[in-house]
């Protein structure tokens, strides 16, 4: 709620107009959860760039290069970064979740290089680029309607879970995830057989007709407000709590505040097949 409240002030000091992802979006919840993971925040402009490099590595005003090789760079470079926290951790633990990880043991011994570097790296990139996602393009779904704007307005504490919920299925910046079937199944009348690979389309589930009345309708009281953008079963998604909880605050603490918010320009979405949103959303708005 703190955080909440400083970066909508933070709206107020940019005079009434600017790019509320560049601006806001991307900053509010990166700050949340490296203040939770233990990362200075001096160096979240590094983890911001080092995230957009691994999930913008299809778009040419995110990625490192085209050349797969400095993808894996990026990966590298993000564990030197973690192998230096872990080890002043080690040597001096404090009251954050990179501790917890750095000094996490497993029969005894403390986990191999790499799987600490998997919690961290998942961490420092899922834990705050798509609710950034989701965020920016939530305001872009309610500025995009301004009935359903002005219905979330007037009944704020009742509508916003619902509201939230109906925003994350809109967005859904996880596009895809390919699994492996473990045994013959038939979906739909479509024969999976074990052992062959098939993509997960987190937009088209979003979207099921089967599921959702009007799917391709964006509606802050949906009922049927469920959604799979945080994925299912031993899959799914373990921020997923904490991202409704920012998306929430920052939201109430800016419809309580903003008195008239509309686009100011095009917005850019950014180029990729697996996690992305949008990258500029340029709004003019003026707060209470």
């Amino acid at each position: 709620d703190a955080l909440a409240t400083m970066y909508v002030d933070r709206l107020a000091e940019l005079g009434g107009e600017c790019d509320f992802v560049t601006d806001v979006a991307i900053w509010y919840p990166l700050r949340v959860i490296m203040s939770i993971l233990g990362v200075p925040e001096e160096d979240e402009p590094l983890m911001l760039k080092l995230t957009q490099e691994l999930f913008g590595s299809s778009d040419p005003d995110t990625t490192r290069s085209f050349e797969m090789m400095e993808f894996m760079n990026v990966v590298g470079d993000f564990e030197d970064y973690f192998r230096k926290l872990t080890a002043a951790r080690r040597a001096n633990p404090t009251d954050d979740v990179a501790s917890v990880i750095a000094n996490a043991t497993v029969d005894g011994a403390e986990l191999p290089d790499h799987e600490t570097n998997g919690y961290y790296i998942i961490i420092a990139t899922a834990g705050h680029d798509t609710t950034s996602s989701s965020t920016s393009g939530g305001l872009l779904g309610l500025l995009q309607h301004p009935e359903q704007l002005m219905r979330l307005r007037q009944d704020l504490d009742r509508l916003l879970p619902t509201a939230v919920e109906e925003m994350i299925r809109w967005v859904t910046p996880v596009r895809q995830f390919m699994r492996t079937a473990t045994e013959d199944y038939v979906l739909a009348g479509q024969k999976i057989r074990a052992g062959e690979s098939l993509v997960l389309w987190y937009p088209s589930a979003n979207r099921d007709e089967a599921v959702f009345s009007n799917p391709d309708r964006f509606q802050v009281d949906r009922a049927d407000a469920k959604q799979l953008a945080f994925g299912f079963g031993g899959h799914v998604c373990l921020g997923q709590h904490l991202a409704r909880m920012e998306i929430s605050a920052l939201f109430k603490e800016l419809l309580q505040r903003v008195d008239h918010i509309e686009l100011a320009g095009e917005p850019q979405y950014m180029q990729s097949t697996f996690v992305g949103g949008l990258k500029s959303l340029p709004i003019r708005y003026k707060l209470k």
